[in-house]
């Protein structure tokens, strides 16, 4: 066995030879003489990292410290902790783009939105920060300025459809990506704190959830337009799927026999930027659960659901409810505008001014953003285009494989509907899962074969659905009064 001791009198590695085997010495670390143009000399501290390439642990005054450097670098090596410290010398977005976002496993709905997020109001802010420089401090300060509206966020980009406010719940799933961003960096060793740990955000208040009565239901039904779109709305408020289930259901999906649906897949309904293949949907092998359930249905719910099946002669594998005719989808919506004297007026701005809903000003002016004005603008923009003072462009064609886009049948199935109902905006589509919900437990069903029935993750998931009905509060308040009357 030989060694060798370098300038330092540190040993420094080479094999070993031991009853005719050759065996590896462990890497230890030495010191390397710098002398400055100031004429000082400097140690760095040099050791050899998990790959045996050689690293730097600093550069220091004298060699006590220095010595202390590489043998503290080379305890992380023993421990396999130690990697190349220049990996945190890159960028925040430069890590996140090239290296988490393309190697990070989530689903294909979590992808685009967490990018929109990142997008808009994660880089901003610390896209040009190295990552070994990002601190709790950082991430403290940017929460706080976030809380207060004075976060940097990014112009957003055409076709973008969701906004960026500073609620609480927004400000809670941005910290949800930024923690899930440095907790990979910190387990493969770029960074060596998590700047996240210890970070509060603001409270998020649990709202209790909105349903809809049977009497709203029965209302909204009525005002649907056609037969598919009022059976596609009971079968959704019957079995309690999610909308990305409902329109993925096929026909082998229904056992007619055992009046029983098996929930298998999802469909995934993506922005152009994050298709996969040019596919607009994407079919998931499995639900939100990650686990293949049934649903029982009533015996009523199965004969239209025959029905409809016979009368569109519909195969095995064919969309139970879908877009038969992808020349609806292209029809201009109608868009009647009240006048605007009967909606009032919008919050006032900076300057204290107020401008007439449903009207071009407050869409410009006010940057409101309600049907009205929407609509208000939209008819303007029209006008113009008819009369040649703008440059006209083609109707932006909506693209379909037979499922039905959420945002078509939100705005030409749904909206109408729930305003002909005289309902209010607190009824949305998802809300029929909701009701599903709350009516089977109002109705006495077992709270864990509702929970398995929705597909829930957790029995607390399900336990907020429990008293939820007016009906349900509107008793505990005559269970009262019956007592007090007693006493009186």
């Amino acid at each position: 066995m030989s060694l060798s001791v370098g300038q330092w009198g540190v040993v420094r590695p080479h094999a070993l030879t031991s009853c005719g085997q050759t065996i590896l010495a462990v890497y230890m670390g030495w010191l390397k003489k710098r002398t400055g143009k100031d004429g000082r000399v400097r140690y760095t501290a040099a050791y050899r990292d998990l790959r045996g390439r050689q690293q730097s642990a600093g550069t220091f005054s004298n060699q006590k410290q220095a010595d202390k450097a590489w043998q503290a670098a080379e305890a992380k090596v023993a421990e396999g902790r130690a990697g190349d410290l220049r990996r945190g010398r890159q960028t925040f977005e430069r890590y996140v783009r090239e290296t988490w976002l393309p190697n990070h496993v989530m689903e294909l709905r979590t992808r685009e939105n967490y990018t929109l997020y990142l997008e808009r109001a994660i880089f901003p802010t610390f896209g040009a920060i190295k990552m070994r420089e990002i601190s709790s401090e950082h991430i403290r300060a940017w929460v706080t300025d976030f809380k207060n509206g004075n976060v940097i966020l990014a112009e957003r980009r055409k076709g973008q459809r969701e906004t960026i406010s500073n609620s609480p719940a927004v400000i809670q799933y941005c910290m949800i990506i930024l923690s899930a961003v440095f907790t990979t960096a910190l387990i493969d060793q770029v960074i060596a704190i998590h700047p996240c740990k210890g970070v509060k955000t603001p409270a998020v208040p649990k709202k209790k959830p909105r349903i809809i009565t049977p009497e709203q239901f029965d209302l909204l039904y009525a005002a649907l337009p056609n037969a598919d779109m009022q059976l596609l709305v009971e079968t959704d408020i019957e079995s309690g799927l999610r909308y990305g289930e409902l329109t993925e259901l096929r026909v082998k999906d229904l056992d007619l026999a055992l009046r029983k649906l098996t929930v298998s897949r999802v469909v995934v309904e993506l922005t152009k930027k994050f298709q996969v293949d040019g596919n607009r949907f994407v079919v998931k092998e499995y639900p939100k659960d990650e686990e293949e359930r049934q649903v029982g249905l009533s015996e009523q719910i199965v004969r239209k659901l025959d029905g409809h099946i016979k009368s569109n002669a519909l195969r095995a594998d064919d969309l139970l409810f879908a877009i038969r005719d992808p020349a609806q989808l292209q029809q201009p919506r109608l868009r009647v505008v009240p006048d605007p004297e009967t909606l009032g007026l919008t919050d006032p701005d900076e300057k204290g001014r107020q401008y007439k809903h449903g009207s071009k000003t407050a869409y410009v002016s006010a940057h409101c953003r309600c049907v009205h004005c929407r609509s208000a603008f939209s008819l303007y923009r029209a006008e113009r285009r008819a009369a040649g003072k703008d440059s006209p462009r083609k109707r932006r064609a909506v693209t379909t494989d037979g499922h039905i886009p959420r945002s078509w049948f939100r705005q030409n199935v749904w909206l109408p509907a729930r305003e002909a109902a005289g309902l209010d905006s607190t009824v949305q589509v998802k809300g029929l899962r909701s009701a599903h919900a709350s009516w089977l437990l109002d109705g006495g069903a077992n709270i864990q074969v509702v929970k398995e029935r929705l597909g829930h993750g957790s029995i607390t998931t399900t336990q907020k659905y429990l008293g939820s009905l007016p009906a349900a509060a509107d008793a505990a308040v005559d269970a009262f009064s019956r007592v007090r009357r007693r006493s009186s």
